[in-house]
C-alpha cells in the first residue's frame, strides 16, 4: 500500500513559503520547469550538508535539464543563509534555494514523514528522522518520490539518472530498463503499436529474446 501523503500522480499543493530568495508560492516558482524538492529534518545536519554541497555543484546539469531545486526544513531563513555558506552557494546559484515555513496544506507532502513545515499557528511540525525527495513535472504532478533514513545521504547522480529517465518518457514515448544509464537503449513503451513505433524511432527497433518466446520487450537507440 502506498504511503499516505502526496501520491504519483498527485498535483503539488500550491504553497506559500519564506525562503533564501524572498517569499514564493511554489506554483509560481516551478513556472514551466521540472522541480525537486528536497525535505531535510533540520539545518546544520552533517549528512545533510553534503547532499546541499552536492546539490550546488551540480547546479548547472540540474539546470540545463530545466530543473530548479527546492529545499526544507524547520529552521529559519536566516539558518538557511547561514548554512548555505557552509555548503558553498548562494544567491546567485539560481537553481537552488531553501526554504522555511510551509502553511497548512503543504505538510501533506508526506504526512508519512512529517517533513516540512509549520502550521498557521507557526509551530514547528515535529520531524521524524528521514529526508525525502520530491520530482514533479511542469503539469505540477508528482512525478517521483524517494524516502531516505536521515543516516543515508541521497545518490545525486541516481537523482539526475531518473530525471533524465522521467524526461524521455514525457518527450520521447520510451522507458527506461534496468540499470539504464543515459546513452543505452530505451524500451519502446508496450501500448505503442509496432508500425507506429518503426515511424517514431527510425534508428530502429529490436526486440530481445526471451525463454517463451514472447516479443514484447522492444528496444530502441535512445532517442
Amino acid at each position: 500500500a502506498a504511503m499516505p501523503g502526496l501520491l504519483l500522480g498527485d498535483e503539488a499543493p500550491n504553497f506559500e513559503a519564506e525562503t533564501t530568495q524572498g517569499r514564493i508560492r511554489f506554483h509560481d516558482f516551478l513556472g514551466d520547469s521540472w522541480g525537486i524538492l528536497f525535505s531535510h529534518p533540520r539545518d546544520f545536519t552533517p549528512v545533510c550538508t553534503t547532499e546541499l554541497g552536492r546539490a550546488a555543484k551540480l547546479a548547472a546539469e540540474f539546470s540545463k535539464r530545466n530543473v530548479k531545486m527546492i529545499a526544507l526544513s524547520i529552521d529559519s531563513v536566516q539558518d538557511h543563509l547561514s548554512w548555505s555558506k557552509v555548503w558553498g552557494t548562494g544567491r546567485h546559484e539560481g537553481s537552488l534555494c531553501c526554504c522555511l515555513a510551509l502553511k497548512g496544506g503543504a505538510a501533506g507532502l508526506s504526512r508519512s514523514s512529517r517533513a516540512v513545515g509549520q502550521t498557521s499557528s507557526a509551530q514547528p511540525l515535529t520531524l521524524s528522522p528521514c529526508a525525502q525527495v520530491f520530482v514533479f513535472g511542469p503539469d505540477k504532478k508528482l512525478k517521483l518520490s524517494i524516502l531516505y533514513p536521515a543516516t543515508t545521504g541521497r545518490n545525486f547522480d541516481e537523482i539526475l539518472r531518473v530525471v533524465d529517465s522521467l524526461q524521455l518518457t514525457a518527450y520521447k514515448k520510451v522507458a527506461t530498463p534496468v540499470d539504464w544509464k543515459p546513452g543505452d537503449s530505451v524500451m519502446v513503451v508496450p501500448t505503442l503499436p509496432d508500425e507506429e513505433a518503426k515511424k517514431l524511432f527510425p534508428k530502429g527497433v529490436f526486440t530481445k529474446d526471451l525463454p517463451s518466446g514472447k516479443k514484447y520487450l522492444r528496444y530502441t537507440p535512445q532517442p
